[in-house]
C-alpha cells in the first residue's frame, strides 16, 4: 500500500518508508492513498472476534502487501496482549477502559504496534533509528517502554516543563539506556514544533536515519482503529445507533475512530470532546479553525492548541466543513465541569474517572440529552486515574490506591536532560554523539 502526504506537495511513500520518516518530505502528514473497505462480513461476526483477531484483521487491510504474515500475526498479537474491556457505568453509557497495557494509558497500543513494526523494518539496517517524540503527558511513557532496549533505535522523548503530573514524569523520565528525556522549558505545542522541525532538518537528515512516534506517524494512527471495532462488536446486538465520545488533545484518537468508520464501521456519530484548548470545537461551530498558544488544564495530555491530526482529519472530509458536522459533534468541558464529572459519577456509580475520561463522559452525556433517537454512547477512558493522584484526591477530598505498576515508577530516579525551547538547543542535543549528561 502507498501514502500520500496531507500537504499532497510529496511523492507517494511504501508503507516503510512512511514508517521510518514519520513525516512527509513537504512537512504534510501520511495518509493511505486509498483506505480499504472491510467485508460485511467481517461487520457480522465482530461480536464474536477477540480483539486480537479484530486487530490483526484492521492490520493486514493496511499492511499485508508489505510485512508477510508470519511476522504481522505474532506482530500483533504480541502487542495487544492486554485486555480492553467494556464497562456499563450507567444505563446506556459504557466506558471503554484503554488503560490496562504496561504503562496504563492508551498510548500503549499505538505504541507497542508502532514499535514493533520499526524494529521489523531496521533489522537489516546498519544506521542507528534515531526516535523523536512529545509527549503532553502519556505518549512519552509508552514509547519509552515500546521501545526501551530495542537494538539500533534511540529514542529522543521532549516533554514541557511542569506540564506534565509527577507520576507520568516519573514514567518517562526513569529508563535511561536508549531512552532521553528532554525536558523543555515551553509547552506541548512547542514541543511538537521542535519535534517537527527537527524531522524535517535536511543537515540531520543526511546524518541520521530520524522518524517520528507521535500520532503523527502512520504507524501509531493504524492500530488507534483497533478498539472503535472491538466495542463496536461488543454492542452491536443491542441494536441501537453507537456514538464515540472521545477526550480530544493532538485528536490521533478520534482519527483513528474515523479511520475504522472509513473502513466500514457503521459508527452513528463522533463526539469530539476537549477541554477549554478547544480550536476544533469552535471551528465545528464557526468553520474558522485558528490554532491558539495552549492552555494549562488539569486533563494535560489535551492541552494543545495547534493539534496536528486535523490535517488528516480534513484530508479525510476533502475540506467539506459539513462533513466534518455530520460525523463530528464537539463539547467544551471546564476545569471545574471535569472535576464535578469525577465526583458525581464516583458519588453517583463508584465508577472513577481519569480527568480526560472525565471531559469524554460529558461531552457523552450532553450529545445523550440533545438525540432525538435511542443511542448508546462509549466515552474512552485513556489513563488510569491513579497517573493524576494529586488531581483526583484533591477533587475527591480522599485517597486513591496507586496500582502497583505505578508505584514502582514512583520510586525510581529520573534522568532528565533540561533544555531551553531551542532548535538549535535540540539540534545539538540529537547530533552528540556517545553519552549526554543528566540532570537528577
Amino acid at each position: 500500500m502507498h501514502f500520500i502526504s496531507t500537504n499532497k506537495q510529496a511523492a507517494y511513500a511504501p508503507l516503510q518508508q512512511a514508517v521510518l520518516k514519520g513525516l512527509a518530505e513537504d512537512g504534510g502528514l501520511y495518509m493511505p492513498a486509498s483506505i480499504p473497505v472491510l467485508p460485511s462480513s467481517f461487520f457480522e461476526q465482530l461480536h464474536q472476534l477477540s480483539l486480537q483477531e479484530i486487530a490483526y484483521t484492521v492490520a493486514a487491510a493496511f499492511l499485508k502487501q508489505d510485512v508477510p504474515d508470519q511476522v504481522l500475526k505474532p506482530l500483533v498479537e504480541e502487542a495487544m496482549n492486554f485486555e480492553i474491556p467494556l464497562v456499563e457505568v450507567e444505563k446506556d453509557i459504557y466506558s471503554l477502559e484503554l488503560f490496562h497495557g504496561p504503562t496504563m494509558a492508551f498510548k500503549d497500543v499505538g505504541a507497542r504496534f508502532m514499535s514493533r513494526l520499526m524494529a521489523y523494518f531496521t533489522r537489516d539496517k546498519s544506521d542507528q533509528l534515531k526516535v523523536i517524540v512529545a509527549t503532553s503527558g502519556d505518549t512519552g511513557s509508552a514509547v519509552a517502554a515500546g521501545f526501551h532496549n530495542v537494538p539500533g533505535i534511540q529514542v529522543y522523548i521532549l516533554f514541557p516543563k511542569g506540564k506534565v503530573s509527577p507520576l507520568q514524569q516519573k514514567q518517562l523520565t526513569t529508563w535511561g539506556d536508549n531512552i532521553t528525556a528532554i525536558e523543555v522549558d515551553g509547552t506541548f505545542d512547542d514541543c511538537q514544533r521542535l519535534a517537527k522541525q527537527a524531522l524535517g532538518d535536511k543537515e540531520m537528515n543526511r546524518q541520521h536515519l530520524l522518524t517520528s512516534a507521535n500520532s503523527i506517524n502512520i504507524a501509531r494512527l493504524i492500530p488507534q482503529s483497533f478498539y472503535y471495532f472491538y466495542a463496536y462488536g461488543q454492542l452491536q446486538q443491542q441494536g441501537k445507533p453507537l456514538v464515540f465520545s472521545v477526550p480530544s488533545g493532538n485528536f490521533g484518537n478520534l482519527t483513528g475512530g474515523l479511520l475504522a468508520a472509513a473502513m466500514g464501521l457503521p459508527v452513528h456519530h463522533f463526539v469530539a470532546s476537549t477541554n477549554v484548548n478547544d480550536v476544533v470545537p469552535l471551528y465545528l461551530q464557526t468553520g474558522l479553525y485558528t490554532p491558539k498558544p495552549s492552555v494549562q488544564t488539569i486533563s494535560n495530555a489535551m492541552d494543545v492548541g495547534s493539534p496536528s491530526n486535523y490535517a488528516r482529519m480534513e484530508a479525510l472530509f476533502g475540506g467539506d466543513l459539513e462533513q466534518f458536522r455530520q460525523s463530528i459533534t464537539g463539547y467544551t468541558s471546564t476545569d471545574e465541569e471535569t472535576r464535578k464529572a469525577i465526583r458525581e459519577v464516583y458519588q453517583q456509580y463508584g465508577y472513577l474517572l481519569d480527568p480526560h475520561g472525565a471531559v469524554a463522559y460529558s461531552g457523552a452525556k450532553q450529545f445523550l440529552a440533545e438525540s432525538t433517537e435511542p443511542t448508546i454512547a462509549v466515552f474512552l477512558e485513556t489513563a488510569h486515574p491513579a497517573k493524576f493522584k494529586e488531581v483526583m484526591e484533591d477533587t475527591l477530598g480522599e485517597a486513591i490506591a496507586i496500582p502497583d505498576r505505578l508505584q514502582e515508577f514512583a520510586e525510581k530516579q529520573e534522568k532528565i536532560v533540561p533544555m531551553q525551547n531551542s532548535f538549535h538547543e535540540l539540534k545539538t542535543i540529537l547530533l552528540k554523539e556517545g553519552s549526554i549528561s543528566l540532570s537528577v
